[in-house]
């Protein structure tokens, strides 16, 4: 994948990025080319302040989310705006997420590469020690309590 294709993955949002959550519209309202659900194996996800954190384990999960594709005039600022709201700097060890191109699954079964954030080194340590796992790795049915 040459590193221009990469700039302009799709993004896997599992978290209060999803649609109707607190920071869907904020981000996405006017930005959105497509979106629809989608998962990522390989992964679970951890309670966090408000928020979940999504943590990379081989052979769990998946995890459900949403596959945002981004309006091309609109990709630069929201990918800006997505690092900043995650507080995440390429190569900052106070990272709390790294945004890494992952496989995410369609319904139909198809793989989209697409960025998503994950609970940084330390972090995702930190939770693999005395972290809470999401049930089922739905954060929306999860607050919901189901």
């Amino acid at each position: 994948m040459t590193s221009r294709a990469a700039a302009r993955l799709p993004f896997f949002v599992y978290g209060t990025l999803r649609p109707g959550e607190r920071n869907h519209a904020a981000h996405f309202d006017g930005r959105i080319a497509a979106q629809g659900p989608a998962r990522l194996p390989d992964a679970v996800l951890y309670e966090g302040p408000g928020y979940p954190y999504l943590v990379e384990e081989p052979g769990s999960g998946p995890v459900h989310g949403e596959l945002v594709t981004a309006l091309p005039t609109a990709y630069d600022r929201l990918l800006a705006a997505l690092d900043l709201l995650e507080e995440y700097r390429p190569g900052d060890p106070r990272n709390l997420y790294e945004r890494v191109a992952r496989a995410a699954l369609r319904p139909d079964g198809s793989v989209v590469p697409a960025w998503v954030y994950v609970a940084a080194p330390r972090v995702a340590a930190a939770l693999r020690a005395s972290g809470t796992v999401i049930d089922g790795g739905d954060w929306a049915a999860h607050r919901l309590g189901r």
